[in-house]
C-alpha cells in the first residue's frame, strides 16, 4: 500500500520540483499586466493595456489564423504521406525498407539550419515559376512545414502498425480483396488513434515551429511564433507577454477539461 501512496516528504519534494519547472511560466503573469510600453514588473500599477492592445490589433489575428492554416494543412499533408509511406513498407516489405525509412527520417537528425537553407533557395527557385508555392507565401510555409514534421508522423504510424497483426490483411488477401480494400478496410481502421495521434503532434510541431519559418518568409506570411519574435527582436513589445499569459491558460483549461473528463469517466465505469 505504502508503495501506491507515497508519504508527506515525497509530496512534498515533487510539489517543490513543480513549482520549480513553472516559476518561468509564473513570472510572465505580473510583467503582461505592466503599463509601461517594454517588458517589466509593474511598478505599483497594473494595467490591461497590452490585453487590449493584443485583441484589438489586426496583425495578432491574422497571425494566429496563418498559424492554424499552415498548421492544419502541413500536418494533414504530413500524415497522408507518411500513412501512405508506412503502409507501402508495411504491406510490400521492400529489401530496402531501412534504408528508405533513414531517408525519410533525414530531417528529424539533420541541423536545423541545413534543413532551413536548403528549404529558403529550394522555395527561391519555385518563385520563379509559380506564385503559390513559393518564397514568403503560404503554401511554401506549408510545403517547409510539412518537409520538417513528416518523421515525426512516421514514427507514430510505424509503431501503430507494429502493433497491427499482420494475419488480418493476409486474411482479407487470400479472400480476394483488392490492395484498396485491404487498405482502407483493414488497415486504416486499425491504425486510426495512431493517425490522429500523429496529426496531433505534427499540429503541435507546426504551430511552434520558429527556425524554419525565419528562413521561408519575410513580411507577407508570419505566423504567431514569427510575429513574436519580431516583437521581441525590434521592439520589446509586453503584448508578446499576455499572449503567452493567454496560451498558458488556454492550454491549462485543455489539461484540467481533460481531466475532469477522464476521471468522470473512471467513476462512471467505477
Amino acid at each position: 500500500m505504502n508503495r501506491l501512496h507515497p508519504g508527506l516528504a515525497a509530496k512534498l519534494l515533487a510539489s517543490l520540483v513543480a513549482l520549480f519547472l513553472l516559476m518561468p511560466l509564473i513570472a510572465v503573469v505580473p510583467v503582461s499586466f505592466t503599463s509601461r510600453r517594454y517588458l517589466s514588473l509593474p511598478d505599483g500599477e497594473w494595467s490591461w493595456r497590452h490585453y487590449i492592445s493584443l485583441f484589438e490589433d489586426p496583425d495578432w489575428g491574422n497571425s494566429l489564423l496563418t498559424s492554424i492554416q499552415v498548421g492544419v494543412l502541413a500536418s494533414l499533408l504530413a500524415v497522408l504521406l507518411a500513412a501512405a509511406f508506412c503502409i507501402g513498407l508495411w504491406m510490400l516489405r521492400p529489401r530496402f525498407a531501412g534504408l528508405m525509412t533513414g531517408f525519410v527520417l533525414l530531417p528529424m537528425v539533420a541541423p536545423p539550419v541545413v534543413s532551413s537553407l536548403t528549404l529558403y533557395f529550394f522555395l527561391n527557385q519555385l518563385s520563379q515559376w509559380n506564385g503559390l508555392v513559393a518564397y514568403d507565401r503560404l503554401g511554401g510555409v506549408v510545403l517547409a512545414h510539412m518537409v520538417m514534421i513528416v518523421p515525426y508522423a512516421v514514427v507514430v504510424i510505424m509503431v501503430s502498425l507494429s502493433q497491427l497483426d499482420r494475419r488480418m490483411d493476409l486474411a482479407a488477401q487470400s479472400m480476394g480483396a483488392s490492395v484498396a480494400t485491404r487498405v482502407f478496410g483493414v488497415v486504416l481502421p486499425n491504425i486510426r488513434f495512431g493517425l490522429i495521434g500523429a496529426f496531433f503532434l505534427c499540429f503541435l510541431l507546426s504551430w511552434d515551429e520558429i527556425g524554419v519559418t525565419l528562413f521561408v518568409t519575410s513580411v507577407e506570411t508570419i505566423t504567431l511564433p514569427r510575429r513574436m519574435w519580431m516583437g521581441l527582436r525590434d521592439n520589446v513589445d509586453p503584448s508578446i507577454a499576455a499572449l503567452s499569459v493567454v496560451l498558458i491558460c488556454v492550454v491549462t483549461l485543455v489539461i484540467v477539461g481533460r481531466a475532469a473528463l477522464q476521471f468522470r469517466k473512471a467513476r462512471q465505469s467505477g
